[in-house]
C-alpha cells in the first residue's frame, strides 16, 4: 500500500487525511500550525516537523493549501524538491490558477516526479463523507496509479491534460458563485413579498431550480447563519482566477464578472471571513441604498 505525505491540515485537509488513514494508508502530515494536525494521531497518523520529513520516502505527496502563493512557497522550496522520491506522485488538491498547475507540473516532470492537479468540490461535508468531486488534470497512467488514493477521499475524474482539473474547478466555481447569487435573490424576493422562503425551498424541491445550493445555502441565508464552510474571500479569489483564465483565451464571461464585483464589495464591507452564502448580505446592502 502506498505511503502518503499530506501537507495542509485545515478545514478540508483534516477530514481528507482522516479518510486516507481510515482506508488503511500510512500517512505523515505537516501543517505550519502543528496543533491543527494533532487530531490525526488518534487515527494512526504521524505528525511531521518539517516539509523535508513529510516528503521523504513517500510514494504520494498531497498538498491542500489556501492559494497560489502558499502552493508556490512549498513546491518551489528546495526542502520539497530535493526530498521527493524519484517516480513519486505529487497531487495538488488546492484550488490554484491553471498556469500555476502547468508551472509546477512541468518543473516536477523535469525531475522525474509525477504530478496531478486535482482540486475538489463538496466543501467540508464532502471532505468528511469522502464524497468530494475531484477534478483531475494529468496523464492517464499517473491518474490510474493514483486513483485508489483519490477514491479514498471522493469521486475522481480525469478531465484532460495538465491544468484541466483547475479549469474544471473554475467552471465549478462559476456555477456555484452564480447559483448562490440566484438563490440570494430568490430568498430576498420571498422575504420582501411576504412569501415564506422555507416553504419556497420546499415547493421547488425536485423541480428544475432545485440544487444542493438552494437546499443548503438557501437555509443558511434564511437563518442568517454565515459560519464559514467556504469563505467569501476564497470565492472572490476563485472569481478573479476565472476571469483571468477567460481573458487569456479572449473569452468574455459577463455574469461571472458581475458576481465577482459583488463578492469584491462583500469583502470590502468586512465579510471576507464569512461563508460565501453571505452574498445574500450584498443583495441586502444594495436594497438599503
Amino acid at each position: 500500500m502506498k505511503k502518503i505525505g499530506f501537507i495542509g491540515i485545515g478545514l478540508m485537509g483534516l477530514p481528507m487525511a482522516k479518510n486516507l488513514l481510515k482506508a488503511g494508508y500510512e500517512l505523515k502530515a505537516f501543517n505550519r500550525t502543528e496543533s491543527k494536525a494533532e487530531p490525526l494521531r488518534e487515527f494512526g497518523g504521524k505528525i511531521s516537523k518539517s516539509i523535508e520529513e513529510v516528503v521523504s520516502d513517500n510514494d504520494v505527496v498531497i498538498t491542500m493549501l489556501t492559494d497560489d502563493s502558499s502552493v508556490d512557497a512549498v513546491m518551489n522550496s528546495q526542502e520539497f524538491l530535493d526530498n521527493l522520491k524519484v517516480d513519486a506522485t505529487v497531487i495538488d488538491m488546492s484550488s490554484v490558477k491553471p498556469t500555476t498547475a502547468i508551472s509546477h507540473g512541468n518543473n516536477l516532470k523535469s525531475k522525474k516526479i509525477n504530478y496531478l492537479d486535482s482540486p475538489v468540490s463538496g466543501g467540508t461535508i464532502g471532505a468528511e463523507e469522502a464524497s468530494l468531486a475531484i477534478m483531475v488534470g494529468g496523464e492517464q497512467k499517473v491518474f490510474d496509479d493514483a486513483s485508489d488514493v483519490l477514491k479514498a477521499m471522493g469521486n475522481p475524474t480525469l478531465v484532460g491534460p495538465l491544468s484541466s482539473g483547475q479549469v474544471s474547478k473554475l467552471a465549478n466555481q462559476i456555477i456555484v458563485g452564480l447559483t448562490i447569487g440566484a438563490v440570494a435573490e430568490a430568498v430576498t424576493l420571498c422575504e420582501k413579498a411576504g412569501a415564506n422562503p422555507n416553504k419556497m425551498i420546499k415547493a421547488l424541491s425536485g423541480g428544475w431550480a432545485d440544487s444542493k445550493i438552494l437546499q443548503t445555502h438557501g437555509k443558511r441565508m434564511i437563518e442568517k447563519d454565515f459560519t464559514p464552510k467556504g469563505r467569501t474571500s476564497v470565492h472572490l479569489k476563485d472569481m478573479n482566477n476565472i476571469l483571468e483564465c477567460a481573458n487569456s483565451y479572449n473569452t468574455h464571461l459577463p455574469i461571472s464578472n458581475l458576481v465577482k464585483e459583488m463578492y469584491k464589495s462583500l469583502v470590502e464591507n468586512g465579510h471576507g471571513e464569512t461563508d460565501h452564502s453571505s452574498l445574500y448580505k450584498e443583495i441586502e446592502r444594495i436594497n438599503k441604498k
